[in-house]
Order: structure tokens, then C-alpha cells, then sequence
């Protein structure tokens, strides 16, 4: 017999509503599920999360540098450094995301190359994997600008909208993860940006359309 007491489960909840993990994966899959495009595709989110959550109601394909060695029912998936990305995969689909994935292009945590540029390139190169009037689910960390060094970027919102706005990237919607729940644009965007740029951290959720 193995003395293993368990003396707190009484206190806790039915389960983990807080992580930012969570309510990304719920909110984005949800948008997924009710526009039902022809082809979505993937760049980077956690398999165990977002993936398996799209992969219950519709075939998925799923780019990532990291190998993957299970084969998961309704997952198609390539190994790729879409910062180097095959001409094969331009206008490719009409629906993408790329969650919590994009801070860390170019830092070489997940055996990339080091690249200062890597996310711009990265970006740019997801664009051109979605057709025209195709959606954009992106998620980054976003507050003070920073590099925390290899483990992520920290997006200033502002600088993020200018960049996807140079990749013909039009903003739909809005919205971020703080204290464990979604918030969503408020009346004015530019208020909710200042705010949100000079505070240490939040998860951002994008959804743009390519022009």
C-alpha cells in the first residue's frame, strides 16, 4: 500500500479557469468553429492546446520547427521554419493562427537561428501563406517593449498594429487575456493600446483579414 493522503481537493475548484493558455485556445477555437473556413492552418501553438482543441471538429495543418513524432487523428502536420518558407505554401489558406508562438521567432530557444528580424520575417511569410480576405488569429505578449532574452519577445501593441498594417493586414477584432478572463475592445482601441502598451504584460489576441 502507498501512503499518498490527498487533504486539499475539497477547497478547489471543478478546474483551472485562469491560465492565459486557456482562455486564448477557447476564445480563438470558438471563432474558428462558427467561421468554418475551406483550409486552416496552424503555425506554432501548443499541439497539447489549441491544436487538439481545432483538430475535434475539423482537420488542421500545423507547421512548427520541432519535430513531432505522434500521429494525432485530424492534425496534417509539416516540420518548417516558416521564417524560410517554401514557395509551395503562399496563398495557401484561407484561415491561419499562430498562438503564443510568434515573441519567440529568431531568440533560438527552440533551435531556430538567432535572427534580430526572425518575427518580421516570420510574419511576413504567414501572410503570404493566406489567401486574400483570409482571417489571422495571432496572439503575442504585449506591454513595455522588451526582449527577455531567449525565452520571448514583449510586443508594444502600437508597433505590432504598424507592422501587420505593412503586411496588408486590416485589425477585425481585439481583445487580451488579464486576471484570468478575456477582455474585449472597448469603444476606443487607441485607449485600450496606451493603456495596455506601458503595463509589464498581457496576452494580446489579434484577428486580422488580409487585404
Amino acid at each position: 500500500m502507498v501512503f499518498r493522503p490527498c487533504l486539499h481537493d475539497w477547497y478547489e475548484e471543478g478546474g483551472s479557469t485562469t491560465d492565459e493558455y486557456f482562455w486564448q485556445d477557447l476564445h480563438v477555437a470558438r471563432k474558428i468553429y462558427l467561421a468554418n473556413p475551406k483550409r486552416h492552418a496552424d503555425v506554432g501553438s501548443r499541439v497539447d492546446g489549441f491544436v487538439a482543441h481545432i483538430a475535434t471538429f475539423r482537420e488542421v495543418q500545423v507547421f512548427d520547427i520541432r519535430p513531432l513524432s505522434n500521429l494525432i487523428p485530424g492534425v496534417e502536420f509539416r516540420q518548417a521554419d516558416v521564417t524560410h518558407l517554401s514557395e509551395a505554401y503562399f496563398d495557401y489558406c484561407d484561415s491561419l493562427s499562430c498562438l503564443h508562438a510568434l515573441e519567440h521567432f529568431g531568440l533560438g530557444r527552440y533551435g531556430d537561428p538567432l535572427d534580430s528580424q526572425g518575427y518580421k520575417e516570420g510574419l511576413a511569410n504567414m501572410v503570404k501563406m493566406l489567401r486574400s480576405g483570409g482571417v489571422f488569429y495571432l496572439s503575442v505578449p504585449i506591454g513595455r517593449e522588451r526582449v527577455e532574452f531567449n525565452a520571448h519577445r514583449v510586443f508594444d501593441p502600437h508597433e505590432l498594429l504598424k507592422l501587420a498594417s505593412s503586411s496588408s493586414l486590416m485589425l477585425r477584432d481585439f481583445a487580451w487575456v488579464e486576471a484570468g478572463r478575456i477582455l474585449r475592445q472597448s469603444n476606443s482601441l487607441a485607449w485600450d493600446l496606451e493603456k495596455l502598451s506601458q503595463l509589464e504584460y498581457n496576452l494580446g489576441i489579434f484577428t486580422f483579414v488580409k487585404k
